[in-house]
């Protein structure tokens, strides 16, 4: 089966939810993002992600703990990269951390 959602362990975990209004989507915001993703790929304690576009933005990560949470805020390239979306792409965001305690999930079969 199709893998639709971010496989994530039992829980507790945290997750981020970031929802964004583009004001400049383009290539360079597109480019920008695929390097975050990568990045973010890379980072210790980082769990998978899931992200819808339309009106307006939703990506939502999902992290071990805390700390990882943390580290992922304060790392070098991912601070550079939210002040250029700062200045050329965002017209607004908002950041929620939450603490996942329960999930479960639905899969039609027909």
């Amino acid at each position: 089966m199709e893998k639709l959602f971010a496989q994530t362990p039992k829980p507790p975990y945290y997750a981020v939810l970031f929802t964004s209004k583009i004001m400049n989507a383009s290539g360079a915001y597109d480019s920008l993002a695929d390097k975050m993703l990568q990045l973010v790929s890379e980072q210790d304690g980082f769990l998978g992600y899931e992200a819808a576009r339309d009106h307006l933005g939703i990506t939502i990560s999902y992290w071990k703990d805390l700390d990882a949470i943390k580290k992922w805020k304060n790392q070098i390239a991912h601070q550079k990269a939210q002040e250029r979306g700062k200045k050329e792409f965002y017209e607004a965001y908002k950041v929620r951390i939450v603490k996942v305690l329960n999930d479960y999930e639905f899969f039609n079969s027909l």
